[in-house]
């Protein structure tokens, strides 16, 4: 699989960065070249490999809810304090669709729980991690409900409640996203390990090299050498013997 992610790599090994617009643009017509022979799933593999490799969905997801809800908060509290409806007004759909994208999350993250191999020490944090979420999604409908029945947020007291609860999501969230960050980091739940991804890379290296070292040996390997003397009547004692690189 590791010639898929190599695909991807045509902006640097064909002159993409600082070889000028048209080179660019040449290595980008090669790798969408090199597409047209492949079936649908290569070609998705090859674009989107990170997705490709994936598991489950649930980092798919993730992001969308931190960011949407943070940036709900923050505008609709700038919106509140500067007193600017509109401000507002785009904060509700920041919050409408923050929720949606933590229902997906959610569910994407039962999945992944039952999916994902870890010890007692993980699972315990996974919980937690769970209850987070659920907890998340659940000020997420409370507070879209409150946003479209419009409950008291014309009033000073109905909106400090409203943000205030808004604020303990935010805080909820990133307590949640903390814990999702110390299984993958600290204990790499659902992620391949450093000495395998390494090896890949060294495979792919190594037949990057063979390959390059082939087209250069073989049309040579047919003609007579025309250095070799005809008629060796000694052997050289020294030997060069040239480094190669290991990746």
């Amino acid at each position: 699989m590791s010639y898929m992610i190599n695909e991807l790599t045509f902006q640097i090994h064909n002159g993409g960065l600082g070889g000028g617009i048209a080179a660019t643009v040449g290595a980008l017509l090669e790798f969408i070249e090199s597409l047209m022979g492949k079936t649908p799933p290569e070609i998705f593999a090859i674009l989107m490999p990170g997705i490709h490799f994936l598991d489950d969905l649930h980092p798919l997801f993730v992001h969308y809810p931190i960011a949407l809800f943070s940036l709900f908060f923050l505008v609709d509290l700038t919106g509140a304090l500067a007193k600017k409806p509109q401000w507002r007004y785009v904060a509700g759909w920041l919050l409408y669709l923050a929720t949606v994208f933590a229902a997906f999350t959610v569910i994407a993250g039962l999945f992944a729980a039952d999916s994902v191999e870890h010890d007692d020490v993980v699972h315990e944090i996974m919980e937690r991690h769970e209850h987070f979420g659920i907890a998340v999604l659940a000020m997420g409908l409370f507070l879209s409900g409150w946003r479209l029945q419009q409950w008291g947020l014309k009033s000073v007291t109905g909106n400090a409640l409203f943000l205030s609860l808004a604020g303990l999501l935010c805080l909820v969230l990133t307590m949640g996203a903390d814990l999702g960050g110390l299984m993958v980091y600290q204990y790499g739940v659902a992620v391949n390990s450093t000495e395998n991804a390494l090896s890949t890379t060294e495979d792919s290296h190594q037949e990057e090299h063979n390959v390059a070292k082939s087209a250069l040996v073989q049309p040579d390997a047919a003609k007579p050498s025309e250095a070799e003397p005809q008629h060796s009547g000694h052997h050289h004692g020294k030997h060069h013997h040239h480094g190669g690189h290991h990746h």
